[in-house]
C-alpha cells in the first residue's frame, strides 16, 4: 500500500535539492510541483524502493498564435505536463540502455520480437503537489473556506462596482522596444501581476478581464453569495477552475454557488489574453488511463503501454468524489481496445502534506513591501538523465534566452517536440536493424507525424477513446507535426 505522506516528503526533499534557478521568490511567487516516481519491488521482501525519475514545475501555457511548425516551442507548462513529458526523456534513455546490451532497470524483453516491457515490479506512480486543473478541481467548499472566484455579472462600460474589488482589470500593454527584444525572459517583478488565480492556480476573469479590441467590458462581482459573506453565510458554494469548456459542447451556466461550472467535460487552459489549445491536466490524466503516458512514438517499442498505478495529490482543497469522475469514470466504460491497451484507472490518494511553494503557503509568507504575489513564470524540468537533467524554461522557450536566438538549438526546450523526437531518433539509431519493431522499418518515415501515425495501436486505441469518451477532443493542426530531422 502507497504511504501519500511519504511520497509527497520524497518529491518536496528532491524539489529542495535542486538548484535556485527557475524557483519561486519565497513570500512572493508561487507554482505547482509534480512528480513520476519509479516503485521497484524488493526481492524477496514486501517493501518497495521509490526514486523520483522526473519533476515539473509550472502554471502556464502559451496561446494559439505562438505555437511553432517546427516543434521547438513548449506549449504546455503546467507541472503536471513537464513531469510527464521529463519522464519520456527518462524512458527513452532506459529503452537506450536496454537496445545496447547495457542493461536497463526498467526494461526487458518482451515476448515479441523488437518489444519490451516493464521489468518484474517495477511500477510508476503520479504526484502533483494541486489537484489537477479543469473538472478535477470543480469541487465542493467547505464552510471553513473563502470563495476566491465570485459570480460574475457584466455591468455598463464605466460603471465600477462596489463589490470588493471586482471591477479590477488589467490593459493590454504594447510592449516595448526592450521588452521585445527579449520576449522569452521572465517579466520583472516590477511588472504588476493582477490575475487572481482559481483553486487550481488558473487565472479566472472575475477580478480581472483583459481589456483588448474584442472584450471592452468591464466586471462586477456579487458577493452576497460567497461562503462567510454574512448574507448567505452557509450556502453551498464549489471552486472555480480557469480551464474554459471546449468548442461545441456543454458551456458553463456560470449560476451563482454550485451551478456555475459544467462538470465531466473537456476543457482548454487559459492564456494571457490569447484561447490555447491546451487540454486541461484533468483531461490528460484521464487520457493517461487509457492511451499510457509513453505516448504515440514509445509504444513502437512497448509491447504494452504504461500506467501509472497511484495518483497521489498533496495537501490543497480535494474532493475523492471529484477526483474519481475527472480521472476515472469518464473513461471507465471505453471498449475494443487493441492489444496492449486497457482502461487502467489510478489508486486516487490525498497527502496532508503541503507543497512549500503553493499560493496558501506563499499568502503565509508574504511580508509588506514584497510587491504583489503571482504565479512564477519559470517552469523547471529534472529527471533521471545522464546529459543536462535540467531544463528551465519561460514562455515555451530556455530561460533567459533573447528574441535573436529564437529558432535556434540555443533556445530550445529539451521537453519541446523537436527535442524529443531527436532523442527518439536517437534511441532507433542506437537499435540494429534486424532488433527493430516492424513498425519501425518503413522507408517512407521522415516526419515527426510520419513516426506518430506508423504506431497503428496507439493510434487505433486513440481513436477508440475519442470515439467513445471525449469526442470533442480537438485534433492538432498537422502543419504543427510535419517537421523532420
Amino acid at each position: 500500500m502507497v504511504n501519500a505522506d511519504e511520497v509527497a516528503k520524497l518529491c518536496y526533499e528532491r524539489f529542495s535539492q535542486l538548484p535556485r534557478r527557475g524557483k519561486p521568490e519565497p513570500g512572493r511567487e508561487w507554482t505547482l510541483l509534480a512528480a513520476v516516481v519509479k516503485v521497484s519491488r524488493c526481492s524477496g521482501s514486501d517493501s518497495d524502493e521509490k526514486e523520483v525519475v522526473s519533476m515539473g514545475t509550472g502554471t502556464k501555457c502559451i496561446g494559439q498564435t505562438a505555437m511553432s511548425p517546427s516543434g521547438d516551442v513548449l506549449n504546455d507548462s503546467h507541472a503536471e505536463v513537464i513531469a510527464r513529458r521529463g519522464c519520456v526523456r527518462y524512458l527513452i534513455q532506459e529503452l537506450q540502455r536496454a537496445v545496447s546490451g547495457q542493461g536497463s532497470s526498467v526494461f526487458c524483453p518482451a515476448d515479441e520480437a523488437g518489444r519490451w516491457k516493464l521489468q518484474p515490479g517495477v511500477s510508476f506512480l503520479f504526484f502533483t503537489s494541486h489537484t489537477p486543473c479543469g473538472d478535477a478541481s470543480i469541487i465542493p467548499m467547505t464552510d471553513s473556506q473563502s470563495q476566491p472566484c465570485p459570480p460574475v455579472t457584466p455591468v455598463e462600460d464605466g460603471e465600477h462596482s462596489d463589490g470588493g474589488g471586482g471591477g479590477l482589470k488589467r490593459k493590454a500593454e504594447k510592449p516595448t522596444e526592450e521588452q521585445d527584444s527579449k520576449l522569452p525572459r521572465l517579466e520583472e517583478a516590477k511588472q504588476e501581476e493582477s490575475e487572481s488565480l482559481s483553486s487550481d492556480g488558473n487565472p479566472t476573469h472575475t477580478a480581472v478581464e483583459t481589456d483588448s479590441q474584442e472584450n471592452k467590458s468591464r466586471y462586477s462581482t456579487d458577493r452576497s453569495h460567497c461562503v462567510g459573506a454574512g448574507l448567505h453565510p452557509r450556502l453551498p458554494d464549489i471552486h472555480r477552475t480557469g480551464a474554459k469548456c471546449v468548442l461545441g459542447g456543454s458551456t458553463d451556466p456560470r449560476q451563482p454557488g454550485v451551478g456555475y461550472h459544467s462538470t465531466g467535460v473537456l476543457r482548454v487552459k487559459p492564456g494571457r489574453g490569447e484561447p490555447t489549445l491546451s487540454l486541461s491536466c484533468s483531461d490528460k490524466l484521464a487520457r493517461w488511463t487509457v492511451l499510457g503516458f509513453q505516448g504515440a512514438l514509445l509504444s513502437h517499442y512497448l509491447q504494452e503501454a504504461l500506467y501509472f498505478s497511484t495518483v497521489v495529490v498533496g495537501k490543497c482543497p480535494y474532493s475523492q468524489d471529484v477526483m474519481h469522475r475527472a480521472l476515472v469514470t469518464r473513461c471507465s466504460h471505453v471498449s475494443d481496445l487493441p492489444a496492449g491497451f486497457r482502461v487502467c484507472p489510478p489508486v486516487l490518494l490525498q497527502s496532508s502534506l503541503e507543497f512549500p511553494f503553493s499560493q496558501a503557503q506563499t499568502e503565509l509568507q508574504h511580508l509588506a513591501g514584497q510587491g504583489r504575489m503571482s504565479p512564477c513564470g519559470a517552469a523547471i524540468s529534472w529527471c533521471n538523465v545522464t546529459e543536462q537533467p535540467l531544463d528551465v524554461t519561460a514562455n515555451g522557450y530556455k530561460h533567459g534566452v533573447t528574441k535573436k536566438a529564437l529558432g535556434t538549438p540555443k533556445a530550445r526546450s529539451l521537453l519541446c517536440k523537436w527535442e524529443l523526437f531527436r532523442s527518439f531518433l536517437s534511441l532507433v539509431a542506437a537499435t540494429e536493424p534486424s532488433a527493430r519493431p516492424d513498425s519501425l522499418r518503413a522507408p517512407e518515415l521522415q516526419t515527426y507525424w510520419d513516426y506518430k501515425k506508423a504506431s497503428g495501436p496507439y493510434q487505433r486505441a486513440w481513436q477508440q477513446l475519442c470515439s467513445q469518451a471525449f469526442p470533442l477532443w480537438p485534433c492538432s493542426d498537422r502543419s504543427l507535426l510535419l517537421f523532420q530531422q
